[in-house]
């Protein structure tokens, strides 16, 4: 009771602010042309006047060709005045709006004394929102710095609290759908997932300037990832001169034991270290500017700690504990140069290097029902390598008009997956040793071009993109004496894939009306070559040509308030480790295997929102509708005579999301604001039947299940006085599906201190995670002749103190 008083007192009290950005520059442009003779004419006077007070805002002279250019100028009523000695002074009305970051304007033709008047017509121009949520609503962006609370983690925690986002089994959800992609810099890579997400928990924060939630993806994205987009954008400095910034974060986790052992184990890990240095350096001189990032997170974790009671339906009851001790270096550096040839064209050059360690040391005992007697202990080291090399290339080619522009990129991508696993099982009888090697080297070739074309109300885009993407697999299986690996599944399987794919993006605004109307046309072509002598499963592989159109409608009823509507189709196409053949041994007794026959699963999203605007704040309200055919996802099952538990991905049919979502952002006065994020949700799958093939064929039917959850996330910053910040964060996870079962509700509290120092040029911070120590994962799970419950107390209460500084 007392918690729950704490609990509620907080939600009343506390706060936060991941504010959305607002509009801070756009750019102008156009041409000045005598009428006469149609050429451009040069140092003609250009001002840009308040429509309401005639206020000066910006002001110009046309150069030698007659182009002129006026930036800084926030959306919103103007009136354009051109004059020049011997011609009559011409007057626009201008429109800015919210849809275009650059605008170009239709021609102005000057007029000399002796020619008539010259007509006016209205000029309609938009301009873009950028790193922020901005009018057209299908982006958020956060800074990484303002969410004290996570400051000197991984990527991973300091997304979960974000808005809309929630992390369950290491994975983002954007809505309770995990089928998102993740970007780094606009483009997929291996470090984060070419198709599934990987390696958010090992990618410190420290690297990362902003997050970028995109729930309505247009055309010029790839079309894989159904709930959405998240972009993670890397640092990177344009200063004149040197500049860069140093830091040092450490911290300590598992603060204590929240459970203890089941007995004959070895010391779950406690008072874990974590340790970040970073480096960002950035030098500019005249036309070359040279970056570079560097990051090494050093950590010790308490990665898993499940206990777990398994009852079949023959009345065998049997628990058993996972606890993975986990030990994990990642070293991440990011360098390249920006050469700009002239001012219309540049080049940018760049090198990503990843390097991810992890050494992992388990114990998985098993029990008979009264914890009487031991059936079986599990023991293991996982030696794992990830090494990733990435080259990037992009020419930019500016046209003389702001915004009209060509880029031109090339992405290789180098990824090496090195495991080594080492069993001991220890048998009421006997003892075994088992050991297995997988190596895997991934090679992804990315050749894309965009084109951006400004219209007098809007824009064009449109693009090309090849992707070619080879994964050679080797699976060795060593046994041991009383082996219980399957040697049989090992041996070679290479993955294949082909994508080319060609874009177009149309833009329109008014003064009452948006528009964005987006079709991309992919060809996917995917072939999986498996070892011959598998016992289960063949080569398989499949392709389509399919198209994926968005389309958004929003309303202007006045400055205030916006309704919008959204539309789009997108894909979900099985990774490569959904399909790969080999049985997986992280679990004694829960064995996790591909499928290669998986096929893609085809996503089609609806969404109405609105978003009303006040002096210090607004409100945003969505709700979306989502429906799925070929739903991807795990069975899990038994084959008789046995207890282990196989863990296949399967398409399932059909699979529906329906959900409303919430923002509420307000500052309430120049010491506080706050950030209210909810999200509720229903998720439904239809009743299914499929055919498990691994390890022996057997059919598993499973009724429609639905459940009704959300989350909802208060978000709390206090700026006070002589550079201190404060940041209070909580987050409530209800009930919610999972595969063949549900988790149960969860709640966790964060908080973050940060004090600027040395004239602004360092910070101080200390902040701490899961302050009241709830986080606990409690599952069940119903499957073909079995049923489990779970409670995981794995390391979630962290408290971490950083100092950086700016030279």
């Amino acid at each position: 009771m007392n918690r729950i008083r704490l609990v509620f007192f907080l939600i009343t009290l506390l706060y936060s602010s991941m504010a959305f950005a607002q509009v801070t520059a756009v750019t102008i442009s156009g041409i000045v042309k005598n009428k006469m003779k149609l050429a451009g004419l040069a140092y003609v006077n250009i001002m840009a006047k308040s429509a309401k007070d005639s206020t000066l805002v910006a002001g110009t002279i046309s150069n030698e060709e007659g182009r002129f250019s006026l930036t800084g100028i926030k959306p919103g009523n103007y009136r354009l005045e051109f004059s020049f000695p011997g011609f009559r002074s011409q007057t626009q009305p201008l429109f800015i709006g919210s849809l275009s970051e650059f605008l170009e304007i239709p021609a102005i033709e000057l007029v000399p004394q002796q020619e008539s008047e010259t007509k006016i017509e209205a000029i309609t121009i938009t301009a873009s929102k950028k790193n922020e949520i901005d009018s057209h609503l299908d982006k958020k962006t956060y800074s990484v710095a303002d969410n004290l609370s996570q400051s000197g983690g991984s990527v991973l925690q300091s997304m979960q609290n974000l808005p809309g986002i929630t992390v369950q089994d290491g994975k983002v959800q954007l809505r309770g759908n995990d089928k998102v992609t993740v970007l780094i810099d606009g483009k997929q890579t291996a470090l984060t997932g070419f198709g599934s997400q990987t390696g958010l928990d090992n990618i410190p924060a420290s690297a990362i300037d902003k997050i970028e939630i995109i729930n309505n993806p247009s055309a010029k994205y790839d079309a894989n990832g159904n709930a959405g987009i998240i972009n993670i954008i890397m640092k990177k400095n344009k200063q004149n001169g040197w500049n860069g910034k140093a830091g040092f974060t450490t911290g300590l986790g598992s603060l204590w034991v929240r459970k203890e052992n089941l007995p004959t184990i070895r010391p779950q890990y406690t008072l874990t270290p974590k340790i970040n240095p970073s480096l960002s350096v950035n030098y500019r001189k005249n036309k070359v500017n040279l970056f570079l990032q560097a990051d090494n997170l050093y950590t010790e974790t308490l990665n898993k700690n499940e206990f777990v009671t398994r009852t079949y339906d023959d009345g065998t009851v049997i628990n058993s504990q996972l606890k993975r001790n986990r030990n994990t270096n990642f070293f991440t550096s990011k360098a390249g140069i920006d050469w700009t040839i002239d001012p219309q064209n540049t080049l940018t050059i760049s090198g990503m290097y990843g390097s991810e360690k992890i050494t992992d040391r388990g114990d998985q005992p098993f029990f008979n029902g009264d914890l009487s007697q031991r059936l079986r202990l599990w023991q293991f080291l996982e030696d794992e390598l990830k090494t990733t090399v990435m080259g990037t290339a992009l020419y930019r080619h500016q046209f003389k008009e702001a915004g009209h522009i060509l880029n031109v990129g090339f992405n290789y991508t180098f990824h090496r997956e090195d495991e080594k696993y080492f069993y001991d099982n220890y048998l009421p009888a006997s003892t075994g040793t088992d050991a297995f090697k997988l190596l895997s080297d991934e090679q992804v070739y990315d050749f894309n071009i965009d084109y951006v074309k400004p219209l007098k109300y809007g824009r064009i885009e449109t693009g090309i993109k090849l992707r070619n993407r080879s994964i050679p697999t080797n699976m060795n299986f060593i046994p041991g004496a009383n082996s219980v690996l399957d040697v049989s599944a090992g041996g070679k399987a290479d993955y294949k894939e082909f994508i080319p794919a060609v874009y177009g993006n149309y833009v329109f605004e008014n003064e009452k009306w948006e528009a964005e109307l987006g079709l991309r046309l992919e060809y996917v072509k995917i072939q999986y070559d498996v070892n011959p002598n598998h016992p289960t499963y063949k080569s398989d592989g499949y392709n389509y040509t399919q198209p994926f159109p968005n389309f958004r409608l929003a309303y202007k009823l006045d400055d205030r308030n916006k309704f919008s509507i959204f539309y789009n189709r997108r894909v979900d196409r099985p990774n490569e480790v959904d399909i790969r053949i080999f049985p997986k041994y992280d679990d004694a007794e829960i064995i996790k295997v591909g499928n290669p026959a998986l096929r893609p699963q085809f996503t089609n999203s609806v969404e109405l929102g609105y978003k009303h605007n006040w002096d210090n704040g607004y409100l945003y309200s969505a709700l979306y509708h989502r429906f799925a055919n070929g739903t991807i996802t795990r069975i899990s099952s038994i084959v008789p005579g046995s207890t282990l538990i196989y863990a296949i991905f399967q398409n399932a049919g059909r699979s529906y999301n329906t959900g409303l979502e919430t923002i509420w952002n307000q500052k309430v006065s120049d010491v506080y604001s706050f950030n209210v994020n909810g999200n509720l949700y229903r998720n439904q799958i239809n009743a299914f039947t499929v055919q498990n093939l691994y390890p022996q064929p057997n059919t598993f039917s499973a009724d429609r299940q639905t459940a009704i959850s959300g989350n909802i996330k208060m978000n709390n910053v206090f700026h006070f006085s002589k550079g201190l910040d404060m940041q209070f964060t909580l987050v409530y996870l209800a009930p919610d599906i999972i595969p063949q079962g549900k988790t149960k509700s969860r709640f966790t509290m964060d908080a973050g201190v940060k004090k600027t120092i040395q004239k602004g040029k360092g910070e101080l911070f200390l902040n701490a995670s899961d302050l009241l120590n709830t986080m606990v994962i409690r599952k069940s799970v119903q499957g073909n002749g079995f049923a489990y419950t779970s409670n995981d107390y794995y390391e979630t209460q962290v408290i971490r103190l950083g100092y950086s500084y700016k030279f």
